[in-house]
């Protein structure tokens, strides 16, 4: 099994970034989180440190079948404006990995130019900065082919189950939320 990539960037939404790192692990899936700058200390949204596994430039694309972006506004913006990111998620489309992006991130998505004709959901306000996907207001996460999309902090739980159904059996997700007590 390839990693999974969680990109971590200044200003990031640290639950939406560590939820789905412990739920993917908890499951035996391979996880690293990489930071998009030249250290790999990068502070959240809400002022928490976390050092990343790896930096992106040191990382290569053919050890990876997943790429996770977490939102969080400045997180998002830095995603979207780093050429890095850009060329690693139109990188990870042409190759038909799993991209997964929550809350803000999509925009990235938007700005990469792979999120056209797709059905998405972002934190509300920011479908205006991802107009070539087909926003779904009223969903909290969203599937459509290699991409995993939701709406937002609260939503941290259902997207990391989501991006695990892309890697492992129902029976296996499904013991995984009755231990952790998110299904009784």
């Amino acid at each position: 099994m390839k990693n999974i990539i969680v990109l971590l960037a200044e200003g990031f939404e640290e639950i939406e970034a560590i939820t789905p790192v412990d739920i993917l692990r908890r499951l035996g899936l391979k996880v690293q989180t990489a930071s998009i700058a030249n250290s790999r200390e990068v502070v959240g949204s809400h002022c928490i440190p976390v050092k990343a596994d790896i930096c992106l430039k040191d990382l290569s694309l053919d050890d990876v079948s997943a790429v996770i972006l977490p939102g969080g506004l400045t997180g998002s913006e830095n995603l979207r404006d780093s050429t890095l990111v850009q060329s690693w998620l139109q990188k990870a489309y042409a190759k038909k990995h799993v991209i997964a992006a929550i809350c803000a991130a999509p925009i990235a998505l938007e700005r990469a130019g792979i999120l056209e004709g797709r059905h998405f959901t972002c934190y509300p306000g920011f479908e205006a900065q991802a107009q070539s996907g087909i926003y779904d207001s009223k969903a909290k996460v969203v599937i459509d082919g290699p991409f995993v999309t939701a709406c937002g902090p609260g939503a941290s739980f259902e997207f990391a189950y989501a991006i695990a159904t892309k890697f492992v059996q129902e029976d296996t997700l499904l013991s995984l939320q009755k231990g952790m007590q998110f299904l009784r």
